[in-house]
């Protein structure tokens, strides 16, 4: 019978299951910079506004490929849809489950020193053979909390499959983003995850990297991953691209022209 562990604990259980890799789906996930990784923040894009992002990871042990489209929208000021397109390029190479993703933040951090967010969350089969769970249903909450040029994140996120011989799949992660400079964040994560095809931990990985503001609105993130707790640790490279298109920001800009 199948319990839902209560967020608290989350992560002290899963550490102590043990790892052993397996296949690899990637799920909800919010584009940079609304996440590090992929611990997402409770940040959220302002009305209208939409952050697009195309990423690239290749691992090793398991070894695929992973090329991934997402969007991020902002639909009032405290909820955002997100939408996470990944392809898998490996012996079982195809579309992984498209996942839909509703984030609201509930807490500001302006009021209450922190912010809190849940997640609700769907995926869509891709029917593409060990890559696919025919759909799940889930949800997760999410915190971030500023300190100085560091910002913090954690996340819990839990996913239930339609398909009857899969298990159920727990994630948590924490993130930090560290403002290095006014163009330049650094960028750590820590991630534990059982997924759908295991009764324990499949990952356990520990990330760092850098996000760099080259133009306004446009961000690359490069990164680097290694699975610990293993004797052959798996290893993960990770280049991403993202941009902002903001509605508000160019109506400021016609204005501007006009007054001039």
């Amino acid at each position: 019978m199948r319990t839902v562990i209560l967020p608290g604990t989350l992560l002290v259980v899963l550490l102590l299951a043990g790892t052993s890799y397996g296949v690899e789906l990637s799920g909800p996930q919010s584009p940079a910079p609304f996440s590090v990784f992929s611990t997402m923040s409770a940040e959220t894009p302002a009305v209208g506004e939409a952050a697009v992002a195309f990423s690239i990871e290749k691992a090793g042990q398991p070894d695929f490929t992973r090329v991934s489209s997402q969007l991020g929208l902002g639909v009032t000021e405290h909820l955002e849809l997100d939408v996470n397109i990944p392809y898998q390029d490996d012996g079982a190479s195809g579309l992984e489950d498209i996942a839909f993703s509703l984030k609201h933040r509930v807490l500001d951090e302006e009021d209450y020193g922190f912010s809190l967010a849940y997640l609700v969350a769907a995926t869509l089969s891709s029917s593409t053979e060990q890559l696919s769970t025919d759909g799940a249903l889930g949800a997760g909450v999410i915190l971030t909390k500023r300190l100085g040029p560091v910002k913090g994140l954690v996340n819990f996120i839990y996913l239930e499959p339609w398909k009857s011989d899969l298990e159920e799949e727990i994630r948590a992660s924490v993130g930090m983003d560290f403002a290095a400079a006014h163009n330049i964040d650094l960028l750590s994560e820590f991630l534990v995850k059982k997924s759908y095809f295991s009764g324990k931990v499949d990952r356990s990985e520990l990330r760092i990297g850098y996000r760099i503001q080259s133009l306004e609105g446009f961000y690359t993130t490069l990164g680097a991953g290694i699975g610990i707790n293993d004797r052959k640790p798996e290893y993960r490279l990770i280049v991403a691209v993202s941009l902002i298109f903001s509605p508000r920001q160019r109506y400021i800009e016609k204005v501007y022209e006009k007054g001039e």
